[in-house]
């Protein structure tokens, strides 16, 4: 086989299919980047409660708990994620005005707390989650497009260019910034800090459940199916920058073509190992982020 058949067929495709996880990736990594910027805390619970909600769906249209339609299960499951984000955020919320490290842990424990709760409810068996995706594949310029890719793009699109809309052109997204910026300075002018952290917390939950149902249909739900797909949006959070919203969407397509090619060219067995590794070199080359500007970072 050419050198240009190779690309062709291998490196043309890998990438694509990068990219299309590389934007779950991102939803997954927004959704933490949001929480560190407007309250300073790393929320390790992310994976755990949108793994949590994935099951509800699951245990909704399939006639485990009920036997609604996708849409109505969908529903209920993110109504229920807004729900554990707004408690969650409630019962940390003294802990985030005295102690970053403090509410950052407490967050920990809420991820096994919800993981506790998926494994009493639905157990530890694997079990199959089907989307209505449209299931079908054509080829555009030599490279196999389905309708799962196109359906990922599409979600990712909207949910991203939605979230970006509110944080440039709303009241409520002007507040998100400035606290963001300075939030003593935000304080004074009037700005409810607590308000505007429920924000915060309640769309990173809304982009967990997004991004978990979409990477589902490409293996299996399990209680850590989702929490090990979180990892990689935190990697793609550390790589864009913890402060940086455009560098999370770099970020997350970055680590999707990256672990791709490493897993097609190395060995899959590596591949938390090698997201390690991309880890470390991006934290000593981009401390702040792969979109920083020299003087300070993108935000």
């Amino acid at each position: 086989m050419s050198f240009w058949d190779s690309l062709l067929y291998d490196l043309f495709p890998l990438i694509w299919s990068g990219m299309i996880t590389g934007c779950l990736y991102a939803l997954g990594a927004l959704g933490l980047v949001m929480i560190f910027k407007c309250s300073k805390v790393v929320n390790f619970s992310h994976g755990n409660v949108a793994g949590l909600t994935a099951f509800l769906v699951y245990g909704l249209s399939s006639g485990m708990l009920m036997s609604l339609s996708w849409g109505a299960a969908v529903l209920v499951a993110l109504l229920g994620a807004i729900a554990i984000a707004f408690l969650i955020y409630s019962i940390i919320s003294p802990l985030v005005f005295e102690s970053d490290l403090t509410s950052t842990i407490a967050t920990l424990g809420f991820g096994l707390i919800a993981q506790g709760v998926t494994l009493l409810i639905f157990g530890a068996d694997i079990v199959a989650l089907d989307l209505p995706i449209p299931r079908f594949a054509v080829s555009v310029l030599g490279l196999l497009v389905t309708g799962y890719d196109l359906t990922v793009l599409a979600v990712a699109v909207v949910t991203i260019g939605a979230l970006f809309m509110v944080i440039d052109h709303t009241k409520l997204g002007i507040a998100f910034r400035a606290i963001s910026e300075n939030p003593f300075a935000a304080e004074v002018c009037g700005l409810n800090l607590r308000s505007v952290h429920y924000f915060a917390w309640i769309t990173a939950s809304i982009l967990g459940v997004v991004g978990a149902l979409l990477i589902v249909p490409t293996t299996f739900l399990s209680v850590t199916t989702v929490a090990t797909f979180m990892l990689q949006a935190f990697a793609a959070a550390v790589i864009g920058g913890f402060a940086s919203l455009p560098g999370a969407l770099v970020g997350g397509i970055l680590v999707g073509v990256l672990m791709n090619l490493f897993t097609f060219y190395v060995s899959p067995e590596y591949s938390s190992t090698f997201l390690l590794a991309v880890i470390l070199v991006a934290l000593n080359i981009f401390p702040n982020g792969i979109l920083q500007r020299v003087g300070g970072s993108r935000v």
